[in-house]
Order: structure tokens, then sequence, then C-alpha cells
């Protein structure tokens, strides 16, 4: 029985006659019994959602959807996972106000906590400090119009959830972004986003990239995947599509992080590979279901890419590239900055040769950048060029092969003298070359065989 009479169901207990039924809350203005509000439609403790009051609604989200099945399952009104749900649904509100990477939302954040943000963005009033009157105006239409109940069940129906910091699923290493944290990530894919990132390398680079740098990025793709890294890049055209395709063509882990909804694959060509992508894989993003990328979102959903990952890879980026603000960003961060060199006269590879020139690593291939970004001993195979028969010889034996003249024959005492050796030595590893084919003796002299030839010139450079 509520204060004023009206009937309440199931243990819950309502304030001014509002009808409370299974948790779900119904009148224009009431509040729920743990101070939560529940106007309009907003939500409310009991762990049911509805639009408008209706506790029947179609799209009525359970504390079990929020939760993603995890502690808060099951209906537990323990005041724990009700302020847990209360912080979940406050931070699926702010992600329709405040635009991805705004430090100055992230510092309201940090400093009055998520209610009191969310009720202040509600209420309207005077601003909060770091913004003028007018953005603060716009920021509480937007606060007008969110419906979090909504995208968590429209997110719900699309198999997506919402992971906020605390979170089991939450990478650490995007607390390193301090105030330009994301409120949450929606995240689209069966894997735990947490374990996948620690183990992820991002590859980026030109959208309009050649066919080199299509083939390297594919190609480094599949070599980190085969060698168990999840490959991380933003699902566009050109460098990023090939980076995504190259790891799922080896039947390794790959990660999409979008600037748009998750929901809405973007760029539409792309359908298809990011609905791939999330099959296999995962598909991240910070901004709520539906939501359209503009040409700053892009720019900000770089840092998301850079921190989740240990370190970045830039194939192909021209001076002005988004690519090059990931690579920046990694640096920032403290994560290694690695660039595929391209031809010197590529306006596609200007801006990787330039963070070259910094302090970025150059790479060539998967084995190089899991030497920077992998644990102890995970090193690369020596480089040295192709193995030829008279590289197996014994180092003086060489030098005596190396005595003899290109054409025609010498004396055993003129080969000695180039190999600064004995004569009576020099004759003895004649004798030893003749018996493996390299040289046959000619009168008194000694001559180089064809295959010593072609084995002797194969070794020297035509310069």
């Amino acid at each position: 029985m509520s204060g004023d009479g009206a009937r309440v169901g199931d243990g819950a207990r309502a304030k001014g006659g509002a009808r409370v039924r299974d948790g779900a809350v119904t009148g224009g203005g009431a509040r729920a019994r743990n101070g939560t509000w529940a106007r309009d439609g907003a939500w409310a403790r009991g762990g049911a959602v509805a639009k408008g009051g209706d506790p029947a609604a179609d799209d009525a989200v359970t504390r079990d959807d929020l939760a993603g099945g995890g502690d808060g399952a099951g209906g537990d009104e323990a005041s724990g996972g009700a302020a847990a749900d209360d912080e979940l649904l406050g931070r699926v509100f702010l992600t329709r106000v405040i635009e991805p990477g705004d430090e100055t939302g992230g510092r309201w954040v940090r400093e009055r906590g998520v209610a009191d943000v969310v009720r202040r963005l509600r209420a309207g009033g005077c601003a909060l400090p770091g913004v003028s009157e007018k953005r603060w105006a716009g920021l509480c239409a937007r606060a007008s119009r969110a419906e979090p109940h909504r995208d968590l069940a429209v997110a719900r129906a699309a198999g997506v959830r919402f992971v906020v910091p605390g979170a089991a699923e939450w990478p650490r290493q995007l607390d390193d972004l301090g105030d330009a944290r994301p409120l949450g990530l929606w995240v689209r894919g069966r894997p735990s986003l947490r374990m996948w990132a620690l183990r992820s390398v991002a590859v980026v680079g030109a959208r309009a990239c050649t066919e080199y740098g299509a083939h390297m990025a594919a190609t480094l793709a599949a070599g980190l995947a085969e060698r168990g890294w999840v490959v991380v890049s933003g699902g566009a055209y050109g460098v990023d599509g090939a980076a995504h395709r190259g790891a799922l063509g080896a039947g390794g882990a790959t990660a999409a992080v979008l600037a748009c909804g998750v929901d809405r694959p973007y760029p539409p060509g792309h359908t298809g590979l990011i609905t791939r992508i999330a099959e296999q894989g995962l598909v991240v993003g910070e901004l709520p279901p539906g939501d359209h990328p503009t040409p700053s979102r892009f720019i900000l959903r770089n840092r998301v890419i850079a921190a989740l990952t240990r370190g970045t890879v830039v194939v192909e980026a021209a001076y002005r590239s988004g690519s090059l603000v990931t690579a920046r960003a990694a640096q920032r961060l403290g994560r290694h900055t690695m660039g595929v060199p391209g031809p010197a006269t590529s306006a596609l590879s200007a801006g990787v040769h330039e963070l070259l020139r910094g302090d970025a690593v150059l790479v060539s291939d998967a084995a190089e950048v899991v030497e920077l970004v992998g644990d102890m001993g995970e090193l690369p195979p020596d480089r040295r060029g192709p193995v030829l028969p008279t590289d197996l010889l014994e180092p003086r034996t060489r030098q005596v092969l190396a005595g003899l003249p290109a054409r025609g024959a010498a004396g055993a005492a003129e080969v000695a003298r180039r190999a600064q050796t004995t004569r009576d030595d020099a004759i003895a590893r004649l004798y030893e070359l003749r018996a493996l084919g390299y040289v046959e003796r000619h009168g008194d002299g000694w001559k180089l065989t064809r295959q010593a030839m072609i084995s002797v010139r194969g070794g020297r450079s035509p310069c």
C-alpha cells in the first residue's frame, strides 16, 4: 500500500498515487523507491522499463537485458544491482547527449557522477561549468529527446550489448584516455571485448589506397591473425577493409570500431563485410543504435582504436590523413607506432614516411610487428639473402676459389698469391674444390668449371 492508498504489486512502493506493477512505473513524474527517475518513460528501479508509463509496452527492457545476463539478472533487488542498472541507463542516456571524446562532459561525469549530470541535463536550468549558455541549451534539447530504454531495446533486438567502465568486459586500457574516455561502448559479437583487446594490433591507412597498400594490409593482417593476434581497424574502404579481409581470410580474429551505431554498417558498401565481422569477431562503437557518422566522429573514433590496441601500424597515408591521427594518438598514449614504407615518389606514402622520420618504427611483415608489441622472446627470424652453394665452403677454401681468374687458367703459385696462402695449402684446397665440382685441371694450371662460374656470379653484385 502506497502513501496515498494506491495498490502496489510485487513489493514495490510508489509516491503520489502512481501504480507500480512488476517494477514498471506508470504515470508522469512518478518516483520509484530508490529515487531514480520514472518520468514519461524514463527508467525505474524494479527492473522493467516501459515507454510512456505502459508496463506492457513492447520495448520494455528488464534488468536482465541491461546487464547482458550478468550480475543483475533474475530481478535481484539488491541495492548494488539497482545502482549498477541506474549507472548503465544513465550512460546510455548520455551517449545520446554528449559527443564522443567530449572532455568537458567526461569531466562532469568524473567529478559529479552520472546520476547528477543526467539530472541536471533533464532539468535544464543553469549550465554546468565549462560550456556556454548556447551550447548548454543544445545539450538540454538533446536530453529532452533521449530515450535510453528505447536504445537498449533496439540494441537488444540487433544482438548488441552496452559495456560500461568498471564492467568485467570493459578494456582497462581505455581508461588511459582520461576525460576523453568513452561513456560506454556498444558491442556486437560474441567474444569478450576485454580479452580480445589484450592481444590486439591496429592496422589502418588510406581509403583510396593503391594495390600495394591493399596487398600489404591484407598480408600483415593475415600474418598477425595466424600468430593469434586480433586485427583492429575502422571498417572503411581501402586499407581498413583489406586488413579485415586478410584476418578473416586467415580464419583469424578481427574487430571493427565504427563512427556510427553498430547496428547501422557504414560505409553501406561494406555491409556484408561488417556483418561477417560481427559473426566472426566484434563490431564496436560509442554511438547509440541508428546514429549516423560525421567527419568529426571519424576523427574522434580513431582515439579508441589507438587506446584499445597495443600498437598501430599505418599502411599508406598522405600528409592529411585520419590514419595519422590514430598514429599520433597511439604515440601520446605510449603505444607502439609503426609504418610500412612505400615508394619515395608516392603521395600516399608521404605521411607514413614522415612518421618514420620521427618515433615510428619501420615494419615490413607481421613478424616485425609482433617483435614490437608481443611478449619477450617473440622475435622475427634473422633477415638474409638466399644461401648460395659457395656459402657452405670453409672460409679459407672460399678464398682460394676466389683467387682463380674468371676466364682462363692459373697456376697453383699464382692462386696461392691471390688467396694470400702457401702453394701447398692452395693445392690441397684446389683438389678439395675439384672433388666438389668447382674447379678442374687444365694442363699445369687450374680453371673454374661452368658450375663454379654460375655460383660465383650469383653471389656477386652486377655493379
